[in-house]
C-alpha cells in the first residue's frame, strides 16, 4: 500500500471512530487504535477538518481541548431544528413499542390476543403504528366477529434495518441477555 492510500485509510478509520463515539475523542486514544505519531495524527485530521469546511459540509469536526468530535455544522441549526420537531412526533411510545414487538413475534394477531399478552387495552398503540405504517391490517379471522388480523409492513423492516422477520432476534436471546 503506498503512502497517499495509508493516509486515505487513516482518514477513513478517523472519520468511522468520529462519527460513532458519542463523546469526544481523545488524542490519546486515537493514537493508540492508529499507532501513528502524534504529529502525523493532528496533520490528518486537520485536513480533514479543512476539507469539511471547504466543502461547507452538514458536519463538521472540532478540537475540544486535547479531544475531537463530529458535530453537526452549526450553519445548519435551523434545518435540524425543523427535522427534530417532525421527529420527535414520529418517536413510539413505550407502550406502542410493546405492542409493534407482540405483532411482530406474533403475526397475523388480533387485537383481543395482543390485549391479552399486554393485559390492557390497546387501540391507541395501534392506531399509533397504523399512523407510523409500522403495522397494516392483513386480513381477518375466521371467528365471530371476523376480528381483524395486524402483521408489520416493509415500513417496520426498515426502521429496524432488516431485509426479513427472519433476521429478528430469537425470544431465546432475549433471555440470554436478560440472565447476564
Amino acid at each position: 500500500m503506498n503512502l497517499f492510500n495509508k493516509k486515505e485509510q487513516i482518514k477513513g478509520i478517523i472519520e468511522s471512530l468520529l462519527f460513532i463515539a458519542e463523546k469526544p475523542i481523545s488524542t490519546k486514544i486515537l493514537l493508540t487504535i492508529l499507532n501513528i505519531s502524534e504529529s502525523h495524527l493532528k496533520e490528518i485530521i486537520f485536513e480533514l477538518m479543512e476539507e469539511y469546511k471547504s466543502r461547507n459540509s452538514g458536519i463538521i469536526i472540532i478540537k475540544i481541548e486535547d479531544s475531537y468530535q463530529m458535530v453537526t455544522n452549526p450553519e445548519y441549526a435551523e434545518w435540524i431544528k425543523i427535522f427534530q420537531k417532525i421527529h420527535t412526533h414520529n418517536k413510539l411510545s413505550e407502550q406502542a413499542l410493546e405492542t409493534l414487538a407482540i405483532i411482530a413475534y406474533r403475526q397475523p394477531i388480533t387485537k383481543a390476543e395482543i390485549e391479552k399478552i399486554r393485559g390492557i387495552n390497546s387501540d391507541y398503540a395501534i392506531k399509533s403504528l397504523i399512523e407510523k405504517k409500522l403495522i397494516k391490517i392483513v386480513g381477518k379471522k375466521e371467528l365471530p366477529g371476523r376480528p381483524f388480523l395486524y402483521g408489520t409492513t416493509k415500513e417496520f423492516l426498515k426502521l429496524f434495518g432488516i431485509s426479513s422477520l427472519n433476521e429478528l432476534p430469537g425470544l431465546t436471546d432475549f433471555q440470554k441477555i436478560n440472565a447476564a
